[in-house]
């Protein structure tokens, strides 16, 4: 709660509000003055490694809220371990090539790529990677995250890109490295071929169609049937990958039907398809003449249906029952499994579409066509041919470019590969050795590794590191050897990759260089393909060291990374990345523990867009809100995994409940410490001395911080926040609001130094323990509690070490019992809202029903909070409350049936307290129903309570209270002194007036307001500093008031 608003506090220089958004640069200042991040490494050298390991943003663009979510997260991890004794280099990093900043640079800066040399293309791709670097970087400084902002590693760096080419090598010769024709994503809009983790899936809507195609060569085994009406049927939903048609496939052991139509055609398709076939295709009867297993069919030929060529039946067991006809249309050069299994019967590769998706002169009449243009004029060709059987319109799951956002096609072109079954098995069992946050993602990535094709790393791109591979002009062959990388690697370092581009290879090649395969010296040319920047992301845990070729001891210290962590869509891409690097070249997972995280949402849990109008800028909300408070959201809003929805109201929430309470009670300390010149250097807090509240909050307070130690040791945050919320509110709304009187009282008494030694040490150890996860605000607090009293003290909260429990403080028994009261406290609150009593109206008694029965300190305490004259346990209750029951139709109907009508009868006619008492006590109502046993649980019950007029009663479990809600008139007239009050005190701080400022109190316009005041005048006067009262006129401070409907004029002046 903010004190300003209750307590008449004097006026002084100190900020009652945070205003950390315009507070926080100065603290970054501070930090940079001091050199902090270096500073955290030298107060922990020598100790425990915890190595991190970035994840590169791509530098293509400005921040957005994943990165402020993900940065904030690392940042609070290495700031926690640090202060827990542990080293904690944290080396940022940025993923420079690839072609959206191809694409992005030709779109803002309106370039003519092909007319540019590509050494002057790729220095622009350079400057403007290199300009996001910088706008992303202040973005993540401004967000607070402590880091070697000197010294980062970018993946287009020279001595990167040395180290890579390095880490090329050593894959190739172990043989993990290969080129080869098979089919890959391509993408036809930006030309290059994409790995499996560049794929999103849009549903797109499609004409699916179903083909014939005519029998052509039976192998002499269906001679009975007229080959001119026989027909294979065929389904697909990529029409335009029908002119790359070279085969049928057809599964070995199913029971494919020939299906007799009414219009004397026959058909040739799976046995388990034909009615679903038959009915899509415009037919209601048919008969099947003879069925044969897909075997049979094997090497017959079939008549393309709009080509000059013949398609050749074949077997796969990966054909399935479950849609299509079970005859799958086999294209080579647009499918996996079609290739695989063409090359497994010795067919040649056709790939009739070109770079730019268009078809080649392969179709025929589609030649040039894109493959989308080609899909409707096919259809009506077919259409009109008769080779269609028929179509329908659906909506299907289609993979498009992740870049671009384009739909993508699925073609065979050369590319470089990465051999996934080289490491599968070890890669899986190197899942084993991590920590997956949470539990599910180690399942994740064994699925991925397990159903992954080979990985696709080139491509045909110019801003990206060259594939350093050199090829015989004599032999053709591809070269790759130790010397070679050697040559390319040391080029690089030096001059940087676009040297690639501006010298020849002879220029590059060690002199007198002899092919490895033929001997020749005749002449090589460089390989044209760039790396898939998921290999130079997967590289950086060896690359930004410049291991395995410098820095052994360094690189061996930091790998495997304790900990990583990315959104969830980085499994697929940079966690898989660097395990597949890491197994291949070390044989184990390079990191320990890694969190998965969810995206960044809207309020209305939408993927945020700046198309949509939804996204949020980072900047704007750190200018809004502050870093803290973003930090803090992210932290407590939910598991780090799950989705987040940001939004200003949730934002403001979070900073209200949690820091704006942290805020206040450390506001309300020094306001009074300033008033006492108290110096927390000059006592002790000894603890044998203090009251239970001081025990009770030091027993929380380390029970807390066990609490986050442990909830972050297993990485869970929002447990972790939680738990922080809830002490700060304990300790403002509980244990000031108890004890604050005890900060006004006069002099510096015993009890008033355990209330301030108390305070102080929660409020500077909380605030230690929360610095990680809000480090701008208890840096302030830090500053200001700690280093203005002690110049000894570490110069930043950050440097100190995180708190350590102290066993001895914690009393279990203490919170429980303060726990109850507090239950207590609630119910009680709760009954006063029910019976409209407001607080300051005093009650006569209250009756509780616990557990068990409270000591008088702690009964005091319930008296005081809420206002009641007395409070008494009872054994008993109920004779406040009546209880009716009837039964619930739902449960009680299926199980008891014809019993019904005597269940409603019995529950009409029972003693409704003994009833409850024995379902409290059992957890069931037995009743015996004409013989037969009927037991009801409370869900079987609809339970309906009555109160005694003049009580007002609540209950939780096993807790109940009573509110006697009759007034006597001295209760009355007891209630109105304490408005009177109230409504003195806050005249006194609209007037300005000073926390010992003497004044005199005027009233005027009620007889019956003013007898009260004359009556308790004593009491009146020494609760609001009043030296005299003046009653039937008005000075000074005026204001009219109503009190429990009593209008009255009241004064106040200062003397």
């Amino acid at each position: 709660m903010d004190y300003n608003k209750t307590i008449n506090l004097p006026q002084t220089d100190f900020p009652m509000r945070a205003g950390l958004p315009k507070r926080e640069p100065d603290m970054l200042q501070r930090w940079n003055d001091m050199d902090l991040y270096n500073e955290m490494l030298k107060k922990n050298e020598g100790k425990p490694l915890f190595s991190l390991h970035d994840g590169p943003p791509f530098s293509n663009g400005n921040l957005h809220m994943g990165h402020a979510l993900n940065k904030s997260l690392k940042d609070f991890i290495t700031r926690m371990y640090a202060m827990r004794g542990y080293y904690t280099p944290y080396i940022p990093g940025w993923d420079n090539h690839g072609m959206p900043i191809e694409s992005a640079i030709i779109k803002e800066q309106k370039l003519n790529r092909k007319q540019m040399s590509v050494p002057e293309f790729r220095t622009a791709c350079h400057n403007y990677a290199q300009k996001y670097i910088d706008i992303q970087m202040e973005g993540f400084k401004r967000i607070g995250v402590l880091a070697d902002w000197e010294h980062p590693y970018k993946t287009m760096d020279p001595g990167f890109e040395a180290e890579e080419v390095k880490v090329f090598g050593e894959m190739y010769k172990k043989g993990y490295i290969y080129k080869g024709l098979k089919p890959v994503y391509w993408c036809p809009n930006d030309e290059t071929a994409l790995a499996e983790a560049e794929i999103e899936y849009q549903d797109d809507p499609c004409t699916t169609v179903y083909v014939k195609f005519q029998m052509k060569d039976d192998q002499g085994k269906l001679a009975a049937y007229d080959h001119s009406k026989l027909y294979f049927v065929i389904w697909t939903t990529t029409i335009w990958t029908l002119p790359g048609n070279l085969a049928i496939a057809l599964h070995p052991d199913e029971s494919y039907a020939l299906v007799k139509a009414p219009n004397g055609e026959t058909y040739i398709m799976a046995e388990a398809l034909v009615e679903k076939v038959m009915k899509v295709g415009g037919f209601d009867s048919w008969e099947i003449a003879e069925t044969h297993p897909g075997s049979f069919f094997e090497n017959m030929l079939a008549q393309h249906p709009f080509l000059d060529k013949t398609s050749r039946l074949l077997l796969a067991d990966y054909v399935t029952m479950d849609s299509g006809t079970g005859c799958v249309h086999t294209a080579p050069g647009f499918g996996a499994d079609d290739y695989q299994t063409c090359r497994r019967y010795g067919m040649e590769m056709v790939v009739p579409v070109d770079d730019r998706g268009r078809h080649t002169d392969y179709a025929g009449k589609y030649a040039g066509m894109k493959t989308e243009e080609s899909n409707p004029v096919i259809l009506a060709d077919m259409k009109e041919s008769g080779a269609l059987f028929a179509s329908e319109e659906i909506v299907h799951s289609y993979p498009h470019c992740w870049r671009c956002k384009k739909p993508i096609i699925f073609r065979a072109t050369p590319q470089w590969f990465c051999s996934v079954d080289a490491f599968k098995d070890e890669a899986c069992a190197a899942c084993d050795d991590v920590r997956w946050v949470p539990g599910w993602g180690i399942d994740r990535m064994k699925s991925m590794i397990r159903e992954r094709a080979d990985w696709c790393i080139s491509r045909q791109r110019r801003w990206g590191l060259p594939i350093p591979v050199f090829y015989c002009k004599d032999c053709g062959k591809p070269i790759c050897t130790d010397e070679t990388i050697a040559a390319v690697s040391k080029l690089f370092g030096e001059k940087g990759s676009n040297a690639w581009y501006e010298m020849e290879a002879s220029e590059i090649l060690p002199a007198d260089f002899a092919c490895p395969h033929c001997g020749s010296k005749g002449g090589f040319t460089k390989e044209e393909d760039t790396l898939d920047g998921w290999f130079d992301s997967g590289s950086m845990p060896f690359a930004q060291h410049h291991y395995p070729f410098e820095n052994k001891e360094l690189f061996e210290q930091q790998f495997p990374a304790n900990f990583i962590s990315e959104a969830v869509d980085q499994t697929r891409g940079w966690f898989y990345s660097l395990l597949a690097e890491s197994t291949l070249l070390f044989n184990k997972a390079p990191y320990k523990n890694v969190i998965v995280l969810g995206h960044v949402q809207d309020e209305n849990g939408q993927k945020m867009s700046k198309s949509k109008g939804n996204a949020v800028d980072p900047f704007d909300a750190l200018n809004k809100y502050g870093a803290d408070a973003i930090r803090w959201y992210f932290y407590i809003n939910s598991a780090p995994w799950l989705p987040n929805r940001f939004h200003g109201k949730a934002v403001v929430e979070g900073q209200r409940k949690f820091m704006s309470t942290l805020w206040n009670t450390y506001a309300f300390f020094v306001l009074y410490a300033d008033i006492d010149n108290f110096d927390p250097t000059k006592y002790e807090l000894n603890y044998d001395q203090l009251p239970v509240m001081d025990k009770w909050l030091l027993s929380r307070l380390n029970t807390t911080v066990q609490a986050v130690d442990n909830d972050l040791a297993n990485y869970k945050i929002p447990e972790a926040a939680r738990a922080l919320q809830e002490f700060v509110d304990e300790m403002s709304n509980w244990y000031v609001r108890r004890s604050r009187e005890r900060f006004w009282a006069k002099g510096m008494e015993q009890d008033k130094i355990n209330a301030y030694m108390t305070l102080y040490h929660a409020l500077v150890t909380i605030a230690k323990t929360a610095a990680p996860m809000i480090p701008f605000m208890t840096e302030d607090i830090y500053q200001n509690l700690v280093r203005s009293v002690d110049k000894d003290a570490p110069e930043s909260i950050h440097l100190c070490d995180f708190p350590t429990v102290n066993e001895a403080w914690i009393d279990k028994d203490l919170e429980a019992d303060m726990k109850e009261l507090l239950e207590i406290v609630v119910l009680g609150r709760a009954c006063r809202n029910t019976a409209n009593i407001k607080n300051r109206q005093p009650i006569g008694t209250m009756y509780v029903k616990a557990e068990k029965k409270m000591s008088e300190f702690y009964t005091d305490i319930i008296a005081d909070e809420l206002n009641v004259k007395e409070v008494k346990f009872a054994d008993d209750v109920e004779s406040f409350i009546s209880y009716s029951f009837k039964p619930q139709l739902r449960t009680v109907g299926p199980k008891y049936g014809k019993l019904l009508g005597g269940i409603r009868q019995a529950l009409t006619d029972i003693n409704g307290t003994a009833a409850m008492n024995e379902l409290r006590t059992n957890g069931v109502l037995k009743l015996d129903i004409n013989g037969n046993n009927v037991e009801l649980t409370e869900e079987d019950l609809l339970i309906e309570t009555a109160q005694t007029e003049g009580y007002v009663s609540e209950f939780d479990g096993e807790t109940s209270v009573v509110l006697d809600t009759n007034l006597t008139p001295e209760l009355i007239e007891e209630g109105f002194v304490r408005e009177i009050i109230s409504k003195i005190q806050t005249m006194r701080k609209e007037a300005g007036f000073e926390v010992m400022d003497k004044i005199v109190v005027y009233a005027h316009g009620n007889d019956k307001i003013q007898d009260v005041m004359k009556a308790h005048e004593d009491e009146i006067k020494s609760e609001v500093l009043a030296d005299e009262m003046v009653l039937g006129e008005t000075d000074g401070y005026v204001k009219e008031w109503n009190i429990n409907k009593e209008a009255v004029t009241m004064g106040v002046k200062k003397l």
